[in-house]
């Protein structure tokens, strides 16, 4: 699907604001594959794993630490299929950047393929995951 530059501009904001070098116990992927099953492998926009060496597989979800996606044009699809295996395969976060309407939401807590919890911090919040939480995101840094 085509993607226009303020959606990759949101993209390279959140890998900006999540990355934290290779000597972290945890590496910033971006737009690369995660086997969820032998029938789904997603790519989500930014995915936080476990320093690993991926050379010769992808991260599966005891890999996962937070999946971020950046929608514009693939909001509805983001959340309504993606958010679904997300949850079933027991991804403990993910984040959902609405480019549209410059917003972002957090969703944690999977349970029978669905979020149990879910936040929309406001521009002046910092956010940070539950997995790594010595990361800190200004929700301004990334959505002005």
């Amino acid at each position: 699907m085509p993607r226009d530059g303020r959606g990759d501009d949101f993209v390279d904001r959140f890998a900006e604001c999540l990355g934290s070098g290779p000597s972290a116990s945890y590496m910033v992927r971006v737009q690369n594959p995660i086997v969820l099953d032998e029938r789904s492998e997603p790519q989500p926009d930014i995915a936080l794993v476990k320093r690993a060496n991926y050379a010769d597989r992808h991260p599966t979800p005891a890999d996962v630490l937070l999946i971020v996606e950046v929608s514009d044009t693939t909001l509805d699809y983001d959340r309504d299929v993606k958010f679904a295996l997300y949850a079933r395969h027991g991804i403990p976060e993910v984040w959902l950047c609405d480019v549209k309407a410059g917003e972002l939401a957090v969703f944690r807590e999977p349970i029978e393929g669905q979020y149990r919890l879910m936040h929309k911090p406001t521009t002046s919040e910092t956010v940070a995951p539950l997995w790594v939480p010595v990361v800190r995101v200004a929700v301004a840094d990334v959505l002005a």
